[in-house]
């Protein structure tokens, strides 16, 4: 695992922020708009929000006085490419474990 992928998890750790970025799959937001899906300041979800910049999972657009969140996809596409491997490797040994169960309830079934 890259260092990156270290701080993007960091980052996705918390809850709240992970709502962030959902929040955000549906296009750049204000601050102030993302704030007001949660029961925090708004300068604690500024926070959240420089924690996800730093990871490189959201960029700051700055528009006058407003500032719009954008989410950046590069940082969760290196991770799936990362756990990859991991989930072919459980979905084989899950898909054995399912065979293995059917042989017994089949076996069962003929006793």
């Amino acid at each position: 695992m890259t260092a990156g992928n270290a701080d993007v998890f960091a980052a996705l750790a918390s809850p709240v922020r992970r709502e962030l970025t959902a929040l955000l799959l549906r296009g750049p937001r204000s601050v102030n708009d993302l704030a007001s899906h949660f029961e925090m300041s708004r300068p604690s979800v500024s926070e959240h929000l420089r924690v996800l910049r730093d990871a490189g999972l959201v960029s700051e657009e700055r528009s006058g006085r407003r500032r719009l969140y954008r989410l950046e996809a590069e940082p969760l596409m290196e991770v799936s490419r990362w756990l990859s491997p991991y989930e072919r490797f459980w979905r084989d040994r899950l898909a054995g474990l399912r065979e293995l169960l059917d042989e017994e309830d089949g076996d069962d079934h003929e006793h």
